[in-house]
């Protein structure tokens, strides 16, 4: 069972899963993730955040911000490995959609990479397309583009 709550990009949980995801990042990419993001772009109204526990202990994170006036993007988001395939991201990707709903958005969209294979075949099962390229990672030959309506 996953337990969401809104949360702070900045808070020690958030940091805790953002060293972790940063780890990951050096293995596939060989550097960080670079996309400069600010706490406040997950504050409502422009977005929200949400960390996930397990028994007690931080598991996931994901937050949303708006891309234009329709347009959520999903950002941050992260499970660790060790409860992945259990429902958690299906989950959290599904309050966060939401969220956004909720706040206006009647279009989501994330970027992802071709080396996060299993990321990118999670986010096609929940129905997510390719879009156009946007964002930091817009001219990355080997990043993903993905989008759906809400």
């Amino acid at each position: 069972m996953l337990d969401l709550r809104p949360a702070r990009l900045d808070g020690p949980d958030a940091l805790l899963l953002t060293e972790e995801v940063q780890r990951y990042y050096v293995e596939v990419y060989g550097g960080e993730d670079d996309d400069p993001i600010a706490p406040e772009e997950f504050s409502a109204p422009h977005g929200g955040f949400l960390l996930g526990y397990a028994d007690g202990e931080p598991v996931a994170m994901g937050g949303w911000s708006f891309l234009d006036d329709a347009t959520a993007k999903v950002r941050r988001m992260y499970v660790r490995e060790a409860v992945r395939r259990e429902g958690l991201g299906a989950a959290l990707l599904d309050r966060l959609e939401a969220d956004a709903r909720a706040a206006g958005a009647r279009r989501i969209a994330l970027t992802t990479g071709e080396p996060q294979v299993a990321a990118v075949r999670f986010y096609r099962a929940r129905g997510y397309g390719d879009v156009p390229a946007f964002g930091f990672y817009a001219d990355e030959p080997r990043s993903i583009h993905l989008g759906k309506a809400l």
